[in-house]
């Protein structure tokens, strides 16, 4: 079995990662530095004997190299980042440094000891406003924030270095991911975060415009098991895929399921459309099918039944 890196461990994607990657009899070496990222998401990974933990900032470049010296990995997946589209606007410095820099300073460390593959947390923001649906990998790249600009220059230096140094690079497009684990009381939560959390407070909801604008949801539980391929799988090329469900669900349709399990709580409230919002967002899920063997399992209602159930 491999012996896999995951930086960004203690996150929402991370610790179910690391999570699928025990299951399947790896041995893990989780890295946070707790930013964003909580302990108390690895408390099953704690358990085995096949996961250690390293409490490290990736921007620490002597720290880091020194663990991949010491770990010898087979494989890292880089999820560590900055997460969020408004803080990148907020602080592009912070965007930089977090999503650019890290991204190289991984990149190094791996081609300096001898790791072979890398896959690394990409987004659906590279696209941009994209219209033309659904978006296919070979849509044009418009990035409307630093988040996407630097997730696209990420996406960029890994497969230069994998061209230029013989490392298989996996660029991971993730759409709306969603699930357990997932921090409600962040201001830069996914939409489906905060509904459960305003279910579960009692306050209900406010949803910008008509409610008919749709996300590819994507459960956590199918994207950590596309890392997983993405990471294990044998005679894997280079290249980028979406992870995504394929499917549209509207707002309404979210908020519908939520209403089925809260039924005491009033119906949502409507404001005007929030300037720069994207009306419709669907990925193709034919190339991570052909590339990765995956597709997505985790119907939506599915998937929101698990997490409203978990609170």
């Amino acid at each position: 079995m491999g012996h896999v890196l995951v930086t960004g461990a203690a996150g929402f994607i991370g610790s179910h990662t690391v999570d699928r990657l025990l299951a399947a009899g790896h041995s893990v070496i989780g890295v946070d530095n707790f930013r964003t990222g909580h302990r108390v998401n690895l408390a099953g990974a704690f358990q085995s004997a096949r996961f250690a933990f390293h409490e490290l900032d990736v921007t620490a470049s002597d720290r880091l190299a020194t663990l991949f010296a010491a770990t010898k990995p087979d494989a890292v997946v880089h999820l560590a980042a900055l997460v969020s589209v408004q803080e990148s606007l907020t602080n592009p410095d912070l965007n930089f440094a977090l999503n650019v820099h890290a991204t190289h300073l991984v990149a190094e460390a791996a081609r300096a000891h001898g790791v072979r593959r890398i896959v690394f947390a990409s987004s659906a923001a590279i696209y941009g406003n994209a219209t033309d649906l659904p978006i296919r990998e070979s849509a044009e790249k418009n990035p409307i924030s630093p988040y996407g600009a630097a997730k696209l220059a990420s996406e960029e230096l890994l497969l230069g270095y994998g061209a230029a140094f013989g490392l298989t690079v996996r660029c991971q497009r993730y759409f709306n991911v969603f699930g357990p684990r997932q921090d409600p009381a962040s201001p830069y939560s996914g939409v489906i975060s905060i509904f459960a959390r305003r279910y579960r407070d009692g306050t209900g909801v406010t949803i910008y415009g008509d409610g008919q604008q749709t996300r590819d949801f994507i459960s956590v539980h199918d994207v950590a098991r596309a890392n997983v391929l993405a990471t294990t799988s044998p005679e894997i090329g280079c290249g980028a895929a979406n992870i995504c469900s394929g499917r549209a669900t509207s707002l309404l349709d979210v908020a519908g399921v939520f209403a089925r399990h809260y039924p005491a709580i009033e119906a949502p409230s409507h404001g005007p459309p929030r300037a720069g919002d994207i009306v419709h967002s669907l990925g193709s899920p034919e190339l991570a099918a052909a590339a990765l063997g995956f597709r997505a399992e985790v119907a939506v209602e599915s998937g929101l039944d698990e997490l409203i159930n978990s609170a």
